[in-house]
């Protein structure tokens, strides 16, 4: 059965998808909806896709970049954790109590408060009274509306833009392509690091009717770690490797890993994944397979935060977003620009 016949069946509860979320979006347009703005700036960081279009890497992006000069706090709803309402994090809680991306944030960087709560506004709320941020990230929030951001970045990966795709369930869009009027800068992600100026031009041009400015954003993946060793990726070459992943999208990885010429089996889960004590079982029985003295079991960087303590010998590989071009730059100057001319 062909993509376009699947669409051509689907398109019906499309239509009914944004009669919903367009009414939605034009309550709180017109402030029949209420929206809740703070004191304290909130950037916010999201797409209007479901699947993975990079938001982890490029939160940390923005924590690097904004934590030597303001008091920074992340506010998640902590998705697939097994608790309910907000908690503030620390070196007790694990990803079942918070949910794998909220921890990575807790445990990569210091002097950042984290926390989680399905309900952002009684979320944010509760940071601004116990730590007092100077500026509140919110993860996947760009469909949240309850709150008014101060700055919206609205992701799109490279190979798979909004404007092209279809509203749920005939694609993969949450809301209208015009649901892009809102964010204040669109971000283009998993570029490839030789994308052509002219191809940038040419997105960019497709993108114009929106108004906003447009970055461009690749993956750089780092050193192979665990919690007591690494290894460049030169040096796992000539290793057997075995890869677990619970990512949306680990097409990137796989075409790295691919590029550098590392030889690996790829076990591939859903999202998020919980795995079981089956499943780790099986990975291990699979890795002790491996008739080699030079192996590696590998995860991802959100993966190992799941994953940590339930396997030996886990390796997870370092993962970040960069501009392409100068981009770099204008971003930074944007983004603390804004913070720093805010006034609520």
């Amino acid at each position: 059965m062909s993509m376009k016949f699947v669409r051509f069946i689907l398109f019906p509860f499309s239509i009914i998808y944004h009669a919903t979320t367009a009414i939605r979006n034009f309550l709180f347009d017109v402030g029949i909806f209420k929206q809740t703005g703070f004191k304290v700036p909130i950037i916010i960081v999201g797409n209007l896709s479901v699947g993975g279009t990079g938001k982890t890497p490029q939160i940390e992006y923005l924590i690097r970049l904004l934590k030597d000069s303001f008091k920074v706090a992340v506010l998640s709803r902590g998705y697939k954790r097994k608790t309910d309402g907000y908690i503030l994090l620390n070196e007790k809680h694990s990803a079942l109590d918070v949910g794998d991306e909220p921890l990575q944030y807790f445990k990569k960087f210091n002097n950042i408060n984290v926390a989680v709560d399905a309900n952002r506004v009684k979320g944010v709320n509760k940071l601004i009274l116990q730590k007092s941020p100077e500026v509140i990230l919110l993860d996947d929030a760009y469909q949240h509306r309850k709150i008014r951001g101060s700055f919206y970045i609205l992701l799109t990966k490279f190979d798979d833009l909004f404007i092209d795709d279809y509203l749920l369930p005939a694609g993969n869009l949450r809301e209208s392509r015009n649901g892009a009027s809102r964010t204040d800068v669109i971000v283009v992600t998993k570029c490839p690091s030789d994308l052509s100026i002219k191809s940038q031009q040419s997105i960019q041009k497709r993108l114009q009717k929106f108004n906003k400015q447009v970055y461009f954003t690749k993956i750089s993946y780092g050193k192979i770690k665990s919690s007591k060793n690494q290894f460049s990726i030169d040096e796992i070459s000539n290793y057997k490797v075995l890869l677990i992943t619970g990512i949306a999208n680990p097409k990137p990885l796989l075409l790295f890993l691919d590029k550098n010429q590392v030889s690996y089996k790829h076990f591939n889960y859903p999202d998020h994944h919980h795995f079981s004590a089956k499943e780790l079982k099986a990975t291990m029985y699979e890795f002790d397979e491996i008739k080699s003295n030079k192996k590696i079991l590998l995860t991802t960087e959100k993966d190992y935060i799941r994953l940590q303590g339930s396997l030996s010998n886990l390796y997870f590989i370092e993962i970040e977003t960069s501009f392409l071009a100068n981009g770099k730059d204008i971003f930074n100057n944007q983004i603390t620009t804004h913070l720093n001319q805010y006034n609520y």
